[in-house]
């Protein structure tokens, strides 16, 4: 059965495999999207940062994917992002996105955040089609510093 926990320093390189392995199994991984960040190497180290967290999904010890919230600079103080929600191919469709999803908006909510705010690409369909389900509705420009400006597809839901 698989579960949800906190990420760990020793997941950064298995957990940057998979966002950078979904990324060209889609063919977005282009210039101004995580796939270039180096943060992208040090997920621990960045959620870290006051008011985020990083949920690791995990099966029989196998890392399936992750996901989690950060304050993204620029956001307006009620507004977190939903950020690096990757899950590899067999874990798609199992429900594990919607747990991390679930424990990422209850987590915000936590925290007092108001609103949630992501940023996606038309090549990532199928995950667009899942934040639609979570109630997260389109909006017209980016909103905060996020520096991916290869993300084109802006979406926001009031928590």
């Amino acid at each position: 059965m698989a579960s949800i926990r906190n990420i760990k320093p020793e997941d950064n390189p298995i957990i940057a495999s998979i966002i950078r392995g979904c990324l060209e199994e889609f063919n977005a991984n282009k210039c101004g999207t995580v796939y270039y960040d180096e943060s992208t190497d040090h997920l621990y180290e960045l959620f870290q940062t006051a008011n985020s967290t990083y949920f690791i999904a995990e099966e029989n010890g196998k890392i399936l994917g992750g996901g989690g919230i950060f304050p993204s600079k620029g956001l307006p103080d009620d507004t977190c992002e939903l950020v690096k929600m990757y899950l590899l191919p067999e874990a798609r469709g199992t429900g594990l996105g919607a747990m991390i999803i679930n424990k990422s908006i209850d987590f915000a909510k936590q925290l007092g955040y108001k609103r949630i705010y992501l940023e996606s690409m038309p090549e990532l369909k199928k995950a667009i089609s899942v934040y639609e389900k979570f109630g997260f509705e389109y909006i017209y420009e980016p909103i905060g510093e996020t520096g991916h400006h290869g993300c084109n597809v802006w979406m926001t839901k009031n928590i």
